[in-house]
């Protein structure tokens, strides 16, 4: 057994997670942690909410409310939807606690010990009508490199060159959209990741042969343009004070503590049972613990270079990330989501229209790992009306429907296997392999791809033996091949569970047997498991048609452009 830690992208505690969020990071993680768990992996698949920032601040200020109540009412909401969406996190916790104050505090101490911290009196960007100094995401302008006219003054999204606000063509206040802008001096501290540069690219080398191109082509293009100074205080109230004499009016930058939050999170989770728990087992115990993390392209510079730099410095020994799966951007309907135009639907009211496992299907089928992915709702409809009604679902209800209306409510017994039983064994245990090597490689669309393939080859099993013809002659032959459907069903189940826990648990109550795992998955023994005897319910269809009305009515609520 290995000890498999598990951490995605923490969302913005006032962002409301569309489908988009969902597949970045979210639901890959969360699958990603399932499928290990069946691998006989010890597992800790930790998040949370991200609290700090002028991005609560504002958001709290919108809402008329105080920024902690604004903060404690947005995380209940995330939570709710990520359960609501079957995210497996064995903790959900928070950014803005005491354990992920002291982690902070501890390892800036350690960062500023060790001369990886430096002093600067810097210009910054003061919006003369908000009576505020702009943290640099709400700065708004003309990207200088490649023209984008969206761009942040922390990061352009476009091309994802790492910017200074004094640097954006054209800004203004996200907050106000006035123009009326100054510079002014103040005295923040800076991260010296030139220090670091070379121990960061010695480090980063040994991830080549690992990494998807996504996150190490954008490591390694901060790595060839150089590395800068990166400030990591902020002029604001909503955040942990800084814990050096001279800035105690002062917080942290939220991406200086964003990540470390990782670490408090974890002992969020210990500190619930400290006799059982321990953080340290995760978090400093680097040769025992592989590190996964799932981001959005927009967030892999972040966790490729500076917070990996950041524990670089401390010299201590952490647990770094050992794989980074960052993901490419969903596209709704031909453009963005966007909750305030009111185009694109999010994941709240995605469960609210649809069983939660046609979500995580489609979305894990049309995973944005090596480019953009684009949503429909033809798309969608077609996957879950021809990939889940049509074969699975399909699949489940003929079976059981036809056994018990031609056998009874049991599991057929006793016969023997013929050639086409062994071909069916062959085929599938090699299909079945590259779905599990897929996995743990979390090439998911190809996984995906491989389990439809697994369903479609029990559709081809029961079309070629025809159990409802050789009943009529062959009662023991039909027996034994309506043996192998019902097993199939329960392979068919186990198989789909990281991906759709929920119609996997219903494919296993009506059989009436409980989830297993995936190592050494032997198809002639899995074939077996139920072999006679056994009671089983037809139930209810698995899954649902969605109809053409049904598509222009989503279409009309959700803000489609087709």
């Amino acid at each position: 057994m290995s000890k498999i830690l598990v951490t995605s992208a923490l969302p913005y505690i006032n962002g409301v997670p569309h489908l988009g969020h969902m597949v970045g990071c979210l639901l890959p993680s969360d699958t990603y942690a399932r499928f290990m768990r069946m691998m006989g992996n010890e597992v800790l698949y930790i998040c949370g909410t991200d609290e700090h920032g002028t991005t609560s601040e504002v958001g709290a200020l919108k809402a008329g409310m105080d920024v902690q109540a604004y903060c404690d009412m947005n995380h209940a909401r995330h939570a709710q939807t990520y359960k609501d969406f079957n995210l497996s996190f064995d903790f959900f916790g928070r950014t803005s606690t005491e354990q992920n104050k002291e982690m902070t505090y501890h390892i800036f101490e350690q960062l500023d010990k060790n001369g990886f911290i430096e002093e600067r009196v810097i210009k910054q960007v003061y919006s003369i009508d908000d009576k505020m100094f702009l943290a640099d995401r709400y700065i708004t302008g003309t990207c200088p490199y490649c023209g984008y006219d969206k761009a942040r003054g922390d990061q352009c999204e476009n091309c994802t060159k790492v910017l200074e606000p004094t640097e954006l063509l054209d800004a203004r206040s996200s907050i106000s959209g006035s123009k009326n802008l100054e510079v002014r001096e103040t005295k923040h501290l800076f991260l010296s990741l030139p220090k670091i540069e070379g121990e960061l690219a010695a480090w980063l080398k040994t991830k080549e042969p690992f990494w998807p191109d996504i996150a190490y082509t954008i490591a390694q293009k901060w790595l060839k343009e150089g590395l800068k100074e990166r400030c990591i205080t902020r002029d604001l109230k909503w955040g942990f004070p800084v814990n050096k004499p001279g800035y105690e009016d002062k917080v942290f930058y939220v991406w200086f503590d964003a990540p470390i939050g990782y670490i408090g999170i974890t002992k969020q989770w210990a500190d619930e049972k400290p006799a059982e728990r321990s953080w340290k087992d995760w978090w400093q115990n680097p040769k025992e613990v592989r590190h996964v993390e799932f981001m959005g392209k927009d967030n892999v510079p972040y966790h490729s270079i500076t917070f990996p730099a950041t524990l670089l410095g401390t010299r201590e020994n952490w647990t770094q990330v050992d794989f980074l799966k960052g993901m490419s951007y969903l596209t709704y309907e031909g453009g963005k989501f966007s909750k305030s135009e009111k185009r694109g639907i999010f994941a709240e009211d995605a469960v609210k229209e649809f069983p939660v496992d046609y979500w995580r299907y489609w979305l894990m089928a049309n995973a944005p790992e090596s480019s953009d992915a684009a949503f429909s709702w033809e798309l969608f409809a077609g996957a879950v009306n021809k990939d889940l009604n049509g074969v699975l679902g399909n699949f489940v209800s003929r079976v059981l429907k036809m056994t018990s209306s031609k056998l009874g409510d049991k599991v057929p017994e006793g016969g023997e296997y013929t050639a086409t039983e062994e071909e069916l064994i062959k085929t599938l245990q090699g299909r079945i392999n590259d779905y599990i090597a897929y996995m743990e490689a979390m090439e998911f669309r190809k996984a995906m791809a491989e389990l439809r393939a697994i369903w479609v080859e029990g559709n081809n099993y029961i079309s070629v033996t025809e159990p409802w013809t050789v009943i009529k002659t062959d009662e023991q032959r039909a027996k034994v091949i309506l043996r192998v459907c019902i097993n199939l069903i329960r392979i068919f189940a186990v198989l789909s569970a990281p991906i759709m826990p929920t119609a996997a648990q219903s494919m296993l109550d009506r059989l009436g047997v409980s989830l297993t795992g995936l190592k050494n998955f032997d198809v002639r023994t899995e074939l077996s498991v139920l072999n006679g005897g056994e009671k089983f319910e037809v139930g209810e269809p698995l899954f649902e048609r969605i109809t053409p009305e049904k598509m222009t009515e989503l279409k009309q609520k959700y803000g489609s452009t087709q």
